[in-house]
């Protein structure tokens, strides 16, 4: 069901451009690369208007990780970028008091609608 969803760097393209930069500045080469490969699954459940996190993996809501988890922080020019790892597989991108994402699909999507 995950390859059904989008590609996270098609939808939020400076998103991954930010993260690669950030990763490799941080020595987290492998999570450099695997970023450009990650889904976007879902939104974060939460109502917190300063929240923009993404999941990139299915898991069940409320429960931990468990053995395997690392959190990554990293250190943005503005707001807080944060990774949830498992295993070497990013499973959560927290995006949090950021200005808005732009969604390049939905761009996509309202430019063609507004060409018919």
């Amino acid at each position: 069901m995950e390859q059904d969803q989008p590609l996270v760097r098609d939808v939020f393209p400076d998103l991954v451009t930010e993260l690669t930069a950030l990763l490799e500045a941080e020595g987290e080469r492998w999570l450099a690369i695997s970023v450009r490969d990650v889904r976007l699954v879902g939104k974060c459940a939460c109502t917190d208007d300063f929240c923009q996190s993404i999941r990139t993996a299915d898991h069940p809501q409320g429960q931990p990780y468990g053995p395997g988890h690392r959190c990554v922080p990293l250190i943005p020019a503005e707001g807080m970028l944060n990774l949830d790892v498992l295993d070497g597989r990013i499973m959560f991108i927290e995006v949090l008091d950021r200005a808005p994402m732009h969604n390049r699909m939905a761009c996509t999507a309202n430019d063609a609608k507004t060409d018919e």
